[in-house]
């Protein structure tokens, strides 16, 4: 059974910073490309980073220059560094992995996702 397990998610200050994980297992995800969504409380998910298997990168406009996504192939878990916080960025943040979406086309039709991890910026 695929299983993606996010973690890292907490309360921060303005300005703060928390690295999350996705933890993948049930198969491998040679050659898939792996990414993070947001959802704030009654707004739609929305893409925030996505990164392929040999390491290329692409991000959200909103994101570019304050978070860095990564992976450890080997380990099968795919990071997302946070850094510079703003209240705006406090949302469930998602990791999802797709096999054939490319990388800039990381979408909510992804195969498969986590359950979320909550991340909260205060003012």
């Amino acid at each position: 059974q695929v299983q993606l397990v996010e973690s890292g998610g907490g309360l921060v200050q303005a300005g703060g910073s928390l690295r999350l994980s996705c933890a993948a297992s049930g198969r491998t995800f040679n050659n898939y490309v792996m990414g993070w969504f947001c959802q704030a409380p009654g707004k739609e998910r929305t893409f925030v980073a996505a990164i392929s298997w040999g390491g290329g990168t692409y991000y959200a406009d909103s994101v570019r220059g304050r978070f860095t996504i990564s992976r450890d192939n080997g380990k099968n878990t795919v990071y997302l560094q946070m850094n510079s916080l703003k209240p705006g960025d406090t949302a469930v943040y998602y990791c999802a992995a797709d096999r054939y979406s490319g990388l800039t086309r990381l979408s909510s039709n992804a195969d498969y996702w986590g359950q979320g991890t909550q991340v909260t910026v205060s003012s």
